[in-house]
C-alpha cells in the first residue's frame, strides 16, 4: 500500500478555481426540471429513463464556454442538472401506484394534499441519497475495483473540453456517429432489434399430455450507448451481467412456457389465431406468452435473488461501510475540536453534523407522512420511518455499487424498490398490517417510494462525485448543489405527473379508453407492478414461491463463489437486447486487448489505447443520449420520427453492418492511436 503513488485530479486540490457559481448553479437546476420532467415522460410511457449525465455535461459546458466558466464550474452543473432525473425516476415508478392502487383516485391525485404529501416523499428521498452518499463517499470512489465507467466518461467529455488537441475531435466524432446511429434507428433505416420465437416440437407428459416447447431468439439492441458501456466495463463484468439474461430467456422463460402449454399461449393471441402454423400471428402469439412470463415470473425470481444478492453485497461491503461510518464520526469529533482545517480541499465533503443531523429530519419527516397523512397506527409509523433509514442506507450503498460496475444507464432502481418494498411490507404485515388496516398499503409505498428515490439519488450522485474526483471537484459543493436540485426537482416533478395523468384522462375521453397512469398510453410499468406487489402481500396473496426460488438461486451463486451475483440477477432483470449489446460491447473491449497482447505494446502504448478507446467510447454513449433526449422532447408534442420514414420493415442485417462498423471503429482507432508518437 505504501508504493501506491498518489492519485492527482486534473484540477489540483490547492487550486481556487470557480466552481459553485451562480450562473453554474441556474443552469445546473434549469437542466435539472427540463431532463427531469422528459425522463418522466419517457419513462411513464416506455418504463425506462435515459440517463442525464452526458446531456447535462455536454448542454452545460457548451453553455458556460460562452460565459468562459472553469471545468469545475461544467463539473458542478453537470452534477445539479443530473439530479432531476434521478428523482424523476424515482418518482414515476412508485408514485403513480398510489393512484393504481386507488389510494388517491380521480381528483384527489391532483389534490393540493397529494401534491404536498408526494414532494415531500420526493424531497425526503432525495436528500437522504445525498447525506448517505456524503458518508461514504471517500471509501467508495477510491474504491480500486469499482471502474465507474460512466464516470470516467464523464470525466473525459470535461477533459477534452479543455484543449484542442485531437483528444476533442475523437470525443465529439464518436458523438457524431452515435447521435446518427441513434437517429437513423428511430428513423426506422434499419431494426434495432431482432426477436422471433422457434417451435422446437413437443414434450410428451405422463397421463397423455403433450406440451409445445420453445425458445426465443434474438439479437443485440443496435445502441452505440450500450456498446460503449460494455466497453468501458470489460469482458469479465460485460460477460458476468449476461450470465444472467442467458438464464433468464435460455432457461427458465422456455421451462415456464412449456409448463403454461398451448392453451395459455391461445389465449393470448385470441380467436381465429392458428398458433400450431408458422406465420406472423402465431410467432407474435408465442412471443407475448414469453414475454409475460419473463414480465410476471422471471423478474419475480430475480428480486428474490436480489434480496440475497444485496444482503451478500453488503457483506462484502461492511469494511467499505463500515470506515466511511468511522470517518464520519472521527470527522465530527474533529469538527468539535476544531482540528478538521487541515483535509484537502478536493477531500471535503458535508459537515457531519448537519449530515446526522439530516437524516434524523428525515425519519420525522416519514413519520409524520405515515402517521398524520396515511393515517397508520403509532408503531406502524414508528417502525416505517425505522425502516425507511435502514433499507435507503443499504439501497444507497448497493445503488452506488452497481453504478461502479455497469452505470447509472444500468442501473436497476425498479428492482432495488421492488426489493425494498417486498421486505417493507413483509415486516409491516408481521406487525399487523393487513388489507384492511388504514393506511398499510400507502405506508409500505411510501416507503418503497423514499427508499426509491434515495437509491436513484444516491447511485447518481456517487457517479457525479467519482467524475468530481476525477476532475479534482469539490465533494462538499457538488453535495450542497445536490440538495439545491434534489429541492427544486421534488416540488416541480409530481407537478409533471398530475399534468400527464389528467392529459392522458382527456385524452381516454376522446378517444374511447380509460386514461390515467396504467392507461395504454401511459402506462407505468414498474408502478403498476409495485402496486400490485404492495396490495398482494399486504393481502396475504403473493407469489412467495417464485421469490424464495430466487432466494436459493441466490444463495447457490453465492455457495459457488461467483463474484457478484448482483450482476446475473441484474441482467436476468434488465430486457434480453440491452444486457446482450453491453455483452458485445465487452467482446469489442476483450478483442482489443487480445490485439493489444499479440501487438506485445508496450506500457505507455497500453496507456495510450486505453486512453483512446475509453474516449471514443464516452462519445458513443453521450451522442446516443444526447439524441435519445432530443426525441424525448419531440415524443411530448406527439412527433414520432419512425413516423417520417414509414419503413415497414426495417433490416436487422443492416443494424448488423452498423455494429460491425462501431465494433471496427472501437478497436482500430484505439490500436493506431497506441502507435503513434
Amino acid at each position: 500500500m505504501e508504493n501506491e503513488k498518489k492519485f492527482i485530479p486534473f484540477v489540483p486540490s490547492d487550486s481556487n478555481m470557480r466552481e459553485f457559481t451562480l450562473r453554474a448553479l441556474l443552469i445546473g437546476l434549469v437542466l435539472a426540471i427540463v431532463l427531469g420532467a422528459a425522463n418522466a415522460y419517457l419513462g411513464l410511457k416506455a418504463g425506462m429513463t435515459i440517463a442525464a449525465t452526458y446531456p447535462a455535461a455536454v448542454i452545460g459546458m457548451a453553455l458556460l464556454k460562452f460565459f468562459k466558466g472553469s471545468i469545475l464550474e461544467e463539473n458542478f452543473t453537470r452534477t445539479v442538472g443530473s439530479i432531476g432525473e434521478s428523482v424523476a425516476a424515482g418518482a414515476i415508478f412508485t408514485l403513480p401506484a398510489f393512484y393504481i392502487a386507488g389510494i388517491w383516485s380521480g381528483e384527489e391525485f391532483s389534490s393540493t394534499s397529494s401534491y404536498l404529501t408526494a414532494s415531500l416523499i420526493l424531497l425526503t428521498g432525495g436528500t437522504l441519497g445525498v447525506l448517505f452518499v456524503a458518508l461514504l463517499r471517500r471509501v467508495m470512489v477510491e474504491d480500486k475495483d469499482l471502474p465507474f465507467p460512466e464516470s470516467v466518461a464523464a470525466a473525459e467529455i470535461h477533459k477534452s473540453g479543455q484543449d484542442g488537441s485531437g483528444g476533442s475531435k475523437l470525443l465529439f466524432g464518436a458523438m457524431i456517429i452515435g447521435a446518427t446511429v441513434k437517429i437513423a434507428g428511430e428513423l426506422k433505416l434499419f431494426a434495432t432489434s431482432w426477436i422471433t420465437f422457434a417451435k422446437a416440437g413437443t414434450v410428451s407428459i405422463s397421463g397423455g399430455l403433450t406440451k409445445d416447447a420453445g425458445f426465443v431468439l434474438g439479437g443485440p439492441n443496435i445502441s452505440p450507448a450500450y456498446f460503449g458501456v460494455g466497453y468501458i466495463i470489460g469482458p469479465r463484468l460485460a460477460s458476468l451481467n449476461f450470465a444472467g439474461s442467458v438464464i433468464a430467456w435460455g432457461l427458465l422463460v422456455p421451462m415456464f412456457l412449456l409448463l403454461a402449454g398451448s392453451e395459455f399461449v391461445q389465449n393470448i393471441a385470441g380467436a381465429g389465431v392458428d398458433i400450431d402454423t408458422i406465420s406472423e400471428a402465431s410467432t407474435e402469439a408465442w412471443l407475448g406468452a414469453a414475454t409475460i412470463i419473463w414480465k410476471e415470473l422471471v423478474r419475480i425470481i430475480a428480486i428474490g435473488g436480489m434480496l440475497v444478492a444485496a444482503t451478500f453485497t453488503l457483506y462484502n461491503m461492511r469494511e467499505s461501510l463500515t470506515t466511511g461510518l468511522k470517518r464520519s464520526v472521527k470527522d465530527l469529533k474533529k469538527a468539535s475540536q476544531g482540528s478538521d482545517t487541515n483535509v484537502e480541499r478536493t477531500d471535503k465533503d458535508l459537515k457531519p453534523a448537519w449530515i446526522f443531523i439530516g437524516i434524523g429530519l428525515a425519519a420525522v419527516m416519514t413519520f409524520i407522512i405515515t402517521y398524520f397523512i396515511f393515517n397508520t397506527g403509532l408503531i406502524i409509523a414508528l417502525a416505517s420511518s425505522t425502516i425507511m433509514i435502514v433499507l435507503a442506507f443499504f439501497f444507497s450503498a448497493v445503488s452506488g455499487y452497481l453504478v461502479g460496475i455497469i452505470g447509472s444507464s444500468n442501473n436497476p432502481i425498479s428492482g432495488l424498490t421492488l426489493t425494498a418494498l417486498v421486505v417493507t411490507a413483509l415486516i409491516l404485515v408481521l406487525l399487523g398490517v393487513d388489507q384492511s388496516s388504514n393506511g398499510g398499503v400507502a405506508a409500505v409505498l411510501g416507503v418503497a417510494a423514499i427508499v426509491c428515490v434515495a437509491a436513484a439519488v444516491g447511485g447518481e450522485m456517487f457517479q457525479d462525485l467519482k467524475a468530481g474526483h476525477i476532475l479534482g471537484g469539490t465533494p462538499w459543493k457538488m453535495q450542497l448543489g445536490d440538495l439545491i436540485g434534489v429541492a427544486i426537482s421534488a416540488f416541480v416533478m409530481y407537478g409533471v405527473l398530475i399534468v400527464l395523468n389528467q392529459g392522458d384522462i382527456n385524452m381516454g375521453l376522446n378517444n374511447g379508453y380509460v386514461g390515467g397512469f396504467g392507461s395504454k398510453e401511459l402506462s407505468a410499468p414498474q408502478a403498476g407492478l409495485m402496486a400490485t406487489l404492495s396490495q398482494g402481500i399486504v393481502a396475504g396473496q403473493m407469489a412467495w414461491s417464485l421469490i424464495i426460488a430466487g432466494m436459493v438461486m441466490g444463495l447457490a451463486f453465492i455457495l459457488m463463489q461467483v463474484k457478484s451475483p448482483m450482476l446475473i440477477f441484474v441482467g436476468m432483470y434488465l430486457p434480453f437486447e440491452t444486457v446482450f449489446a453491453i455483452f458485445v460491447g465487452g467482446l469489442i473491449k476483450g478483442i482489443l486487448e487480445i490485439y493489444v497482447s499479440k501487438r506485445k505494446y508496450n506500457e505507455g502504448q497500453k496507456a495510450k489505447v486505453e486512453n483512446t478507446g475509453v474516449l471514443l467510447a464516452s462519445g458513443l454513449i453521450a451522442g446516443e443520449a444526447l439524441m435519445g433526449l432530443l426525441i424525448a422532447i419531440f415524443a411530448i408534442f406527439n412527433i414520432f420520427f419512425a413516423d417520417f420514414f414509414g419503413i415497414a420493415n426495417p433490416q436487422y442485417m443492416i443494424g448488423i453492418l452498423v455494429l460491425l462498423a462501431i465494433a471496427y471503429f472501437l478497436v482500430r482507432i484505439p490500436l493506431k492511436k497506441g502507435l503513434s508518437k
